[in-house]
């Protein structure tokens, strides 16, 4: 086994500072999950999922959609995902993180610049990593940085089209995008505006089609919707011009290389998207309950962002791990997110509201926190 030397030191390492990950099963409360409305095991995607497969839909595809896996699901998926989220089109995608790396290695071009968050998902720099454009880093949600790097660009003879990658609501920190600044500046500049809506979908805008609802239709703006968090489902949707489909269809190698999606998911996503737009209710108990944990677990160091997801950052791997271990021995699913996923010295237990959990399992918590730091 000395042939796998490096890998082993590695492990090591990671262990002898506290961030040598595991796989654990899922057990106890839920405030770990992304299933924000609780549709992973609701009765109307379960139901769609047993009509689908009495009509016939196969569980899988068969090949990649330029082959034999293209279905009537997908095909049909596609264009009322568009009309959902306002979009001239829209691509169905196995995942997020294949829908984010096809993106960003394929449509910017040579002689481009990309600019994106400092805290973007690990998918857009390992696009970012394929493509052909220039890359550069801005502060994270500093519109000003935004504007100074290409700014800069252009001063050091930068010709291109100028592309601005962002999270409309970030996953560890559950803050938000500042898009009316960024809109305007991609306007100003020309540029078009990359938006990743992954744990907005579902739960903001208008019937849940996300924090950029308003700006439907514009296009300098593409959107990426994760089926696989409040949508309940698998895979992610692009959606933005008839040429970005195109493109994306013709050149993006994370598509044409890989095996299609599910037929079944996607069927279920169809199912998912008409629930958000006949069930308000759910996002609103969602917003309640966010309120409640905010107000309960603020006390205790979490921060209140006025979103989903309440990080409790402690600093130090080991006693982020200490305290996430005593919650599950408790009965709460809480995770702790170390280095390289957030930034050094910013270790965290990531508190996620869902629907999956009630008003009581929140006073729960609360109390179980209070007696910890007792």
């Amino acid at each position: 086994m000395r042939r796998f030397a490096a890998q082993f030191d590695d492990l090591a390492r990671l262990d002898d500072c506290g961030r040598l990950r595991r796989l654990i099963p899922r057990a106890g409360r839920d405030f770990a999950s992304n299933d924000y409305l609780g549709l992973a095991g609701a009765p109307e995607l379960t139901t769609a999922l047993a009509d689908a497969i009495a009509r016939g839909v196969p569980l899988g595809s068969g090949g990649s959609r330029l082959l034999r896996g293209n279905h009537d699901e997908h095909e049909a998926l596609e264009p009322e995902a568009a009309r959902f989220f306002g979009a001239e089109s829209a691509l169905y995608f196995s995942s997020g993180y294949a829908a984010n790396a096809t993106l960003l290695s394929t449509l910017p071009q040579r002689g481009d610049l990309v600019v994106h968050d400092a805290l973007i998902h690990a998918s857009a720099h390992d696009g970012l990593r394929l493509g052909r454009a220039e890359v550069r880093s801005a502060v994270h949600n500093d519109t000003d940085s935004f504007a100074d790097a290409i700014r800069q660009w252009r001063a050091e003879g930068g010709t291109g089209r100028a592309w601005i990658a962002v999270e409309s609501l970030y996953s560890m920190d559950g803050d938000r995008a500042p898009l009316d600044e960024l809109v305007a500046l991609a306007d100003r500049q020309e540029a078009f505006l990359l938006v990743d809506e992954a744990h907005a979908t579902g739960v903001f805008g208008e019937s849940g089609r996300g924090l950029t609802a308003g700006l439907a239709g514009r296009e300098n703006i593409i959107t990426l919707h994760t089926c696989g968090k409040a949508l309940g489902c698998e895979g992610a949707l692009l959606c933005g011009p008839q040429i970005m489909r195109d493109f994306l269809v013709n050149r993006g190698r994370g598509f044409i290389f890989s095996t299609a999606p599910s037929p079944l998911m996607a069927a279920a996503v169809r199912a998912a998207l008409r629930v958000l737009a006949d069930q308000p209710g759910r996002r609103q108990r969602l917003r309640d309950l966010s309120q409640l944990a905010a107000d309960r677990l603020e006390p205790y160091g979490a921060l209140r962002t006025g979103t989903q997801i309440l990080p409790l950052i402690l600093g130090d791997d080991v006693r982020t791990m200490r305290l996430a271990a005593s919650l599950q021995a408790a009965g709460f699913d809480v995770r702790g997110i170390r280095p390289p996923t957030v930034p050094a010295g910013t270790s965290r237990l990531r508190i996620s509201i869902t629907l999956n959990v009630e008003a009581a399992d929140v006073e729960a918590l609360a109390a179980e926190l209070e007696s910890l730091a007792e």
